[in-house]
């Protein structure tokens, strides 16, 4: 059984603005704050994926951007080419891409991917260029840092902190708690 921090609780409830994955109604929400550079979050995704599957409907996935300071500059610009893509309705394809291409997170790199999503490579040059998406990228880390996270992945099950080991079963076992 997992341990649930009281005092560990989601700042920013979630909103229309969020890139949501599944069922509105579900009776379990997930939320993760993730960095695009970090090799944790990475494995993390095949985990939210695993679960979405076993889950179904009954789990509604949530994703914001949080920043390590040990890739700060890499996942900022990996973050802001997501948004940039959120805004072209292509969030959870630019998404997949970023995490299969960890390693390779240049603006060079970030332009062949918005081209291979099929985005608007006009509108997304300009997003680029003036960071129009920086703003939505400070305000998931602001809310990451008002719900007490410090590193990524964090999860949060029903805006509580899930404590404990971020793989397959403590995450399944923790959700059905709600279910």
């Amino acid at each position: 059984m997992m341990t649930i921090a009281a005092s560990t609780q989601l700042a920013t409830p979630v909103m229309d603005r969020d890139h949501i994955q599944g069922n509105n109604f579900a009776a379990v929400t997930l939320v993760e704050y993730g960095d695009y550079a970090c090799p944790h979050c990475k494995e993390a995704r095949s985990i939210v994926k695993r679960l979405r599957e076993t889950l179904g409907d009954r789990l509604r996935y949530v994703f914001r951007n949080f920043l390590t300071l040990s890739s700060y500059s890499r996942a900022h610009r990996a973050a802001e080419a997501a948004e940039a893509s959120g805004a072209q309705n292509k969030f959870w394809e630019m998404h997949d891409f970023l995490y299969d291409n960890q390693l390779a997170l240049s603006d060079k790199h970030l332009r062949v991917y918005a081209t291979r999503v099929g985005l608007d490579m006009q509108r997304f040059n300009l997003d680029m260029m003036l960071h129009t998406h920086a703003l939505r990228v400070h305000e998931d880390v602001l809310s990451a840092g008002q719900s007490g996270v410090s590193t990524a992945p964090a999860f949060f099950i029903n805006d509580s902190r899930h404590v404990g080991p971020c793989n397959f079963e403590a995450l399944r076992s923790h959700v059905e708690q709600f279910n």
